[in-house]
């Protein structure tokens, strides 16, 4: 291995021998805690240092890296306390995750270090939000994020290159390819015969590069790095390298063939280096036998620290605090309390178009993203408008990657910059489920980090569109911690509620009506208002019985209130779905002592049959018949305009009305 050091002085040299040196005898320690039960698991980078520390220590401290679990070196490049990352291995309530994740399934905004998921491909669009909030602040920085050869072939390593090229982001995408994805060698992964030549099919610069000189990756991570700022392009870096343990270590290694291992064992980044620095009269033998010595003594030290015993009771109360990140007060009216409102008509598509463009004002970083948002306005014209006032920077058409414009969204709120994502169709949020469930949805309660991102779902039937054009799916979404679903009925409430959403530091999902766009319409004060997220409103009030809705539900339960007048109907509208506002649901029922659940969601899985188990429990005493519920078909949604009709719950509305006032 051929070391060339460069402008690099001896205490730079130095620096970078400590700087891997101290990953690997921690890693040692770990094995050994490991084979005693003192942690239940470990994914050993034994072999990979070089990797994890040339690159961030060629990066700037505050610039953000996108690790995976092999890469304990950028934690400790980022001088993260070893006490303080003893204790999260051990899920102590004191770690960085608060004993609510394993291994470097955490981050730390203190830092710019991003915590993974285990689903690995997902890392990498986060660092495109990132570089797209450092552009659009004419910073002169890049992000940093890693995937291994395996990842490369997940879809979302595609969709996080082609927009960080097409967008033009200050983005450095390192592979390190260590041979094998678990037990499935490289050959079995992928047939070009270099993954950096994957870089070319996106229009982007890629270099391939020994992954075990730590020289080598240092000068080639700075050089990317100014080469990425100054031309505002995403740069391909491969990492030849090799895994010598396991996939993690009960994995084993028994798959690798015995000359495999033999001959990188004489590719070890740091035993290779030692003999460098040796050669070059940069340290003697006894020194870096010192500086052993030095690391042994301080890890046994703060082990333990780490091991002195900080029992704790787990409390209910603190695990339900942490899955929302606190709304802080904000200074905008509610609805209720605007005293003299300047009132005009409008549908419910204007309403909320409305909102957006006082928020973009309100937020001057505030971005929205979508797929034919810009110059076309979008597929319901949402937008239409809205470059020219605002500009194709924060109005951004998107390629076809919803999984990957989440991710981005997730990095700009990371950057503390406010987005909106146009899911174009709420059917296609299905290949975005991993992003929304698993990383927006969790990541403040696993390390603290706000998702301030809003997706727009334009969802709905009654326009003959068909099984992919008409879903209703909000209900996937309440049963997921972390997320709020919000579902508004009026024009009114829908400008409020998309306000309020973009003030809300959590993951919003917005569900709008596609057929009640440009059919409902109402007054609506021209200011900028909210209606709080959580709160339920009573439409009607009555004696016979209740029902509770939302959306398009609440429309169907006026019209059957307006044909039967003999019927004295209590309509409550949910608005909020996620959470639901029980209070409310509890005061309707009492109210009248029946109650029905219409919504236009299929009947199996909906959201009516939380609300009738959660009334059953507690509400029971109050009620005066069985629970009924009107909900759709439980079938895809038909393209036929009269199969439709016979699929959504409106068809069955007034008999299952009848059934319950009969009781």
């Amino acid at each position: 291995m051929e070391y060339n050091r460069g402008n690099l002085d001896n205490q730079q040299l130095i620096h970078f021998y400590r700087s891997l040196m101290w990953p690997r005898m921690i890693e040692e320690k770990m094995l050994v805690l490991l084979r005693q039960g003192k942690i239940s698991k470990w994914f050993s980078g034994i072999g990979q240092e070089a990797i994890a520390v040339g690159a961030t220590l060629a990066m700037e401290s505050n610039e953000w890296i996108m690790p995976l679990h092999r890469n304990l070196g950028v934690f400790t490049a980022r001088e993260m306390s070893l006490t303080a990352l003893f204790k999260q291995w051990q899920g102590d309530r004191t770690g960085f995750s608060k004993a609510r994740e394993r291994s470097f399934h955490f981050g730390s905004k203190a830092h710019h270090v991003c915590g993974m998921i285990s689903h690995l491909g997902p890392q990498l669009a986060i660092a495109d939000g990132v570089a797209l909030a450092y552009q659009q602040r004419g910073q002169l920085k890049a992000a940093l994020a890693f995937t291994g050869d395996g990842g490369t072939s997940e879809g979302d390593f595609h969709e996080a290159l082609n927009v960080a090229s097409v967008w033009n982001l200050p983005v450095i995408f390192i592979i390190e390819n260590n041979g094998y994805g678990l037990s499935t060698p490289t050959n079995e992964q992928f047939k070009c015969e270099h993954l950096v030549d994957r870089a070319k099919g996106y229009g982007m610069e890629g270099i391939r590069i020994d992954g075990n000189n730590i020289l080598e990756v240092y000068e080639t991570v700075k050089g990317v790095r100014e080469y990425c700022i100054n031309h505002q392009r995403p740069y391909l870096i491969e990492c030849d390298t090799f895994r010598m343990r396991g996939h993690e270590e009960a994995s084993g290694i028994k798959y690798v063939p015995k000359e495999l291992i033999e001959t990188w064992s004489k590719k070890d980044p740091i035993k290779n280096y030692e003999q460098f620095l040796v050669a070059e009269k940069v340290l003697t033998e006894m020194q870096i036998a010192d500086i052993r010595n030095e690391f042994k003594d301080s890890i046994d030290r703060q082990l333990v620290e780490a091991m002195q015993e900080d029992p704790f009771t787990p409390a209910i109360e603190d695990e339900l605090v942490d899955v929302f990140a606190p709304v802080p007060l904000n200074d905008i009216p509610e609805l209720t309390s605007l005293e003299t409102p300047t009132i005009h008509n409008k549908r419910l598509i204007e309403s909320i178009s409305e909102a957006l463009k006082q928020s973009m004002r309100k937020y001057p970083e505030m971005i929205i993203m979508g797929q034919d948002i810009a110059e076309y306005g979008g597929a319901f014209k949402m937008t239409e408008g809205f470059v020219a006032e605002f500009g194709k920077q924060r109005i951004r058409n998107t390629p076809i990657c919803e999984s990957a414009i989440v991710g981005a969204a997730l990095g700009l709120s990371m950057e503390g910059i406010k987005s909106v994502m146009e899911m174009q169709f709420a059917d296609f949020v299905t290949v975005a489920f991993n992003q929304i469930v698993n990383n927006l949805a969790k990541i403040h309660y696993r390390w603290g980090q706000n998702a301030d991102v809003v997706i727009r779902m334009p969802t709905g039937a009654g326009v003959g569109a068909g099984p992919f054009h008409s879903q209703s799916n909000e209900a996937w979404f309440t049963h997921v911690p972390g997320l709020k679903v919000v579902y508004p009925s009026s024009a009114a409430d829908a400008k409020g509620l998309m306000i309020a959403a973009l003030a809300d530091p959590n993951p919003v999902l917005y569900f709008e009506h596609k057929a009640m766009y440009r059919s409902i319409e109402g007054e609506v004060p021209d200011e900028y208002y909210q209606v709080p997220i959580g709160k339920a409103a009573f439409i009607s009030r009555g004696t016979d019985a209740t029902i509770i809705t939302y959306g398009m539900g609440v429309h169907w339960a006026k019209k059957y209130q307006s044909e039967n007048t003999n019927t004295s109907v209590t309509i409550l509208d949910l608005r909020t779905l996620s959470p639901l506002d029980y209070d409310s649901i509890k005061e309707a029922v009492v109210e009248t002592g029946k109650v029905l659940i219409l919504h236009e969601d299929n009947l199996t899985g909906g959201i009516g049959g939380e609300i009738a188990a959660w009334l059953g429990e507690h509400c029971f005493e109050n009620l005066d018949a069985p629970i009924m519920r009107c909900a759709s078909l439980d079938t895809p949604i038909p393209f036929n305009i009269s199969l439709e009709k016979q699929y959504l719950a409106n068809s069955r509305l007034q008999e299952t009305m009848q059934k319950l006032l009969n009781y």
